[in-house]
């Protein structure tokens, strides 16, 4: 569960630098940049020799589903939303976690179900009341799309690894981020239009796009994906929303959108962090 922790941490400013530092740069360019440099941070890490083609093919697919369609959505929400609505709008990731899993299984967790209720009205706490903008439906669609893409590949890898336990993830997740970043590369260059790289980023944006893609991409992905096959689909489900509370609070109180915050505001982030710490319990309990 140490991946999952730390993976949580470091994704928690992950929306803020992206809503705030990158503003500005094309989302699929973000998108493009973040994974051609997971993709070279782990090059050196791919050994052929341990799978064969069928797979690659099936690595290939599921990174192009779990990071390029989910990237893709993902950041362009952010042409919609803030930063702290896009991490909001990620609480039903862990329904679909227990969902897919369960269609796949063909069976019925409860536990695990109420887990997931737990930590999607403890992040639904956090934020509360109107939100003000004409185009958030398109954003919330957007992410929607997303958190199912994620979800998928998460059910999927851990599936996937735990049937071959004499794989190392570090050999294989190269191939991972090879179709992801083909997806989207092929989406920066059809929808956008623009090349791959935002050649117009200033120093700073391309610092924060270098630490995004080697760290926040690159291993945190990897630890993500790594964790979720050490633990129970409940567990992984409700760490999902974990990091919405951190990121949330990163959002509006670091990186200043909500403007200095309120009262009202850090009572429902303490509220709400308690729901999503008692999913984390059960879950971890019935395990």
């Amino acid at each position: 569960m140490i991946y999952l922790v730390i993976t949580t941490l470091i994704w928690a400013f992950s929306f803020g630098l992206i809503g705030n530092t990158l503003k500005g740069i094309d989302p699929l360019q973000i998108a493009d940049t973040r994974l051609l440099l997971a993709l070279i941070a782990f090059l050196p890490f791919i050994k052929l020799r341990n799978t064969n083609w069928q797979e690659k093919k099936q690595l290939i697919l599921l990174g192009a589903l779990q990071y390029g369609v989910m990237y893709t959505c993902y950041l362009s929400a952010f042409r919609y939303l803030p930063s702290h609505l896009v991490a909001l709008f990620s609480v039903l990731t862990p329904l679909y976690i227990v969902i897919i899993n369960d269609l796949r299984q063909r069976s019925f967790t409860p536990w695990y179900l109420i887990a997931t209720i737990l930590s999607v009205c403890g992040a639904a706490i956090i934020k509360m009341g109107n939100i003000d903008s004409n185009e958030v439906w398109l954003g919330f669609a957007l992410m929607q799309i997303a958190n199912i893409a994620f979800a998928f590949g998460q059910v999927y890898y851990r599936d996937w690894k735990q049937k071959r336990p004499h794989i190392s993830d570090s050999s294989i997740f190269g191939f991972l981020y090879f179709g992801a970043a083909i997806f989207t590369m092929l989406a920066t260059l059809l929808i956008s239009q623009k090349p791959p790289l935002p050649l117009n980023a200033t120093a700073e944006q391309w610092f924060v796009l270098v630490y995004m893609g080697v760290i926040a991409s690159g291993l945190s992905f990897f630890f993500w994906n790594k964790g979720g096959t050490q633990t129970s689909v409940g567990v992984l489900a409700a760490f999902n929303n974990a990091v919405v509370p951190l990121a949330m609070f990163a959002s509006l109180f670091v990186f200043g959108e909500a403007k200095g915050g309120t009262p009202e505001e850090l009572v429902r982030l303490a509220i709400g962090s308690i729901f999503i710490v008692a999913a984390l319990f059960i879950a971890k309990r019935r395990t």
